[in-house]
């Protein structure tokens, strides 16, 4: 067949294109093999109170950012799910509510898991971590945070280290009889910094946490509380949804030196894909206001919404929150959340930095959007010149480390407590 020129002219334009094509391809499918064979592991997701464990079939997706199908198609390894209480105005009613809360999201969970014996497993040690995936199944380890559910019952931490929980942050939004939040509530009368960090109840439950093997999670606390905690613990700490007040300064952001005092104290920073933590979007705080906030009347930072709206309003009010939470993801992407892991990674190291992804809570990316979408972050990473051995310390390698390190101290508290 005789080829006119023409012809001749629009293959030798499409040869490029058909070899980068190929080229993306090929890309694609060694980031793929190398997520596969990684131990992927996201610090911090969370439940949301809706959660439905009847409902989350292994062929049926939900609106959650976490779900059995997601984990199936983003091939995440452990999950690490928080127990997570709303802030809430300290009160003995309030305590009994975040509890009651806390305790339902632990019985879904656990319903969850018990569907699905072949593709779920809790993981309550290092150990864990590697043998449930080598298994082919999931691992999910618990978190536990805001310590208001707490109360001042410092026994209370051994009861759900009893239940599984092994990651455990102080706090969330406003204080506690624990420790100083990094957004103290003026509508729960809270005051800045007016515990000056940890209280000597928090301070006594670090020494708890590290006696029974539960990381400690800074993340949420104030530079008094993050720099307290370092100093008091005897075995590393991590943050597992945080970013850097270097590219944002936001309070909940850490700054330079708390990046520095985690990794000195051999732990890790996990970084938030949560978008007011990522970039300064004014879209975002508008929105936020105008749809959560304006069309009830009331005033965020100011007003307790719970005490000033009645229960059917403060339904809609919460309604509301959790519509747009779902889509915070729009307004930042995944360039800006691997502009933050670059960051800190210059900083401190890469063996101090991983993932906490914040789903559930408002957290998410174009990109990286819910926990299917986790093999997009590993492509990106080696597009970026990280190596497979950098980008498997940052999925899962050094929280690993910690963990191991954690259950090395507190088993060395228990030899010195039995020689005694």
């Amino acid at each position: 067949m005789k080829l006119t020129q023409l012809t001749v002219a629009v293959l030798a334009l499409s040869a490029p294109a058909i070899a980068q094509n190929q080229n993306k391809q090929a890309d694609s499918l060694r980031a793929r093999a190398i997520h596969k064979n990684l131990l992927t592991l996201d610090a911090h997701i969370d439940l949301r109170s809706d959660f439905n464990a009847a409902g989350n079939e292994a062929s049926k997706e939900t609106v959650d950012q976490l779900d059995l199908p997601k984990l199936e198609r983003g091939e995440l390894d452990v999950a690490t799910i928080a127990l997570f209480a709303d802030p809430l105005k300290r009160s003995p009613e309030n305590i009994v509510l975040a509890r009651k809360q806390v305790d339902t999201k632990l019985a879904s969970l656990k319903q969850w898991v018990a569907k699905h014996p072949d593709r779920l497993e809790f993981a309550y040690t290092s150990q864990d971590l590697e043998r449930i995936p080598a298994k082919g199944k999931h691992a999910i380890l618990l978190s536990f945070l805001n310590a208001l559910s707490l109360g001042q019952d410092l026994t209370l931490i051994e009861k759900y280290y009893k239940e599984g929980v092994r990651v455990f942050g102080f706090t969330h939004v406003g204080n506690n009889d624990w420790a100083d939040s990094s957004r103290p509530n003026a509508a729960f009368g809270d005051k800045p910094n007016e515990n000056k960090g940890l209280t000597d109840l928090g301070k006594k439950g670090i020494g708890e946490l590290n006696r029974l093997g539960i990381i400690i999670d800074v993340s949420q606390l104030t530079p008094a509380g993050v720099f307290q905690a370092i100093q008091l613990s005897k075995a590393p700490v991590i943050a597992s949804h945080s970013a850097v007040f270097g590219r944002v300064e936001n309070s909940r952001n850490l700054t330079n030196e708390e990046l520095k005092a985690i990794a000195a104290s051999g732990g890790v920073v996990h970084i938030a894909a949560f978008t007011p933590y990522l970039r300064q979007n004014p879209e975002f705080t508008k929105a936020y206001l105008k749809q959560v906030w304006e069309p009830f009347g009331i005033t965020y930072g100011k007003d307790d919404p719970r005490q000033k709206l009645d229960a059917a309003t403060y339904q809609k009010h919460l309604d509301a929150y959790r519509e747009f939470s779902r889509n915070e993801w729009r307004y930042s992407n995944l360039t800006d959340y691997l502009d933050a892991v670059d960051y800190a990674v210059r900083l401190i190291g890469v063996d101090h930095v991983g993932f906490g992804s914040d789903f559930n809570h408002g957290g998410g990316v174009t990109g990286f959007n819910s926990v299917a979408e986790a093999p997009n972050v590993t492509r990106e990473l080696l597009k970026r010149g990280y190596t497979e051995e950098e980008i498997r310390k940052l999925w899962g390698g050094n929280f690993l480390r910690v963990f191991k390190e954690v259950e090395a101290v507190a088993k060395q508290q228990q030899i010195k407590v039995a020689l005694n």
